[in-house]
């Protein structure tokens, strides 16, 4: 399968539980992940962190599987076409 660029959102709504889980995945997946953006959102009480990757359709399906099954983790991402 062939890798692809894209980009993975990310919302943190429960800093102090969900975070130190989210970093523990993301470490996992390193290689792949060309960028990585975190913002803690103070006035709302969370953090919104933006990946961009390099990875195969199944790869960057397992992670945000593995993200969203995070109580308090929302998560969106999104492919290029070619």
């Amino acid at each position: 399968m062939t890798k692809r660029l894209g980009f993975v959102g990310i919302i943190i709504e429960d800093r102090l539980t969900a975070a130190p889980k989210v970093n523990n995945i993301l470490s996992a997946y390193g290689e792949d992940i060309v960028a990585r953006v975190g913002l803690p959102y103070r006035e709302r009480k969370c953090s919104v962190i933006t990946l961009t990757v390099d990875m195969t359709s199944d790869e960057i399906g397992a992670l945000t599987g593995k993200l969203g099954a995070i109580e308090g983790v929302t998560v969106r991402s999104a492919m290029a076409k070619a």
